[in-house]
């Protein structure tokens, strides 16, 4: 394969791995920024669409870990990497640290389990500074 191609594997693989570090940010700083948003009065830690993608969020994280599932991100980001003629978790400097930063060695039940307890806080969350409700439009 000619290098262009391996290039744009490469930055294929880079963008899903930069999504993948995004949507854990999220998840993490979601519940924190609800949590002191809702302590200090912030509306918009009430917003449901903001509630809603942030339990769907973790919902969807905790099913995958009991499932044993491999996060389509990451299967995606392995395949790509694979395709630039990298090896997993060779690659660029981004690539390089977001690894370090999101991937370490663990059994698979103590993810689950972590994530687990994450998702329950992110319940009480809710159950403590619930979201409002939709607002309705053109009536």
């Amino acid at each position: 394969m000619e290098d262009g191609g391996r290039n744009v594997y490469s930055l294929l693989a880079d963008t899903a791995l930069i999504t993948h570090f995004a949507f854990v940010i999220f998840i993490i700083a979601g519940l924190l920024l609800t949590l002191l948003g809702g302590v200090l009065g912030w509306r918009w830690v009430r917003n449901p669409w903001f509630r809603f993608a942030h339990l769907g969020g973790i919902a969807v994280v905790i099913a995958q870990a009991w499932l044993g599932i491999v996060c389509p991100l990451t299967t995606l980001e392995m395949h790509w990497r694979g395709l630039a003629g990298q090896s997993t978790y060779d690659g660029s400097f981004i690539a390089h640290w977001l690894h370090r930063l999101l991937y370490f060695e663990a059994e698979n039940w103590v993810f689950a389990v972590a994530y687990t307890l994450f998702g329950l806080c992110v319940l009480a969350a809710w159950l403590t500074f619930p979201p409002r409700n939709f607002r309705r439009t053109g009536r």
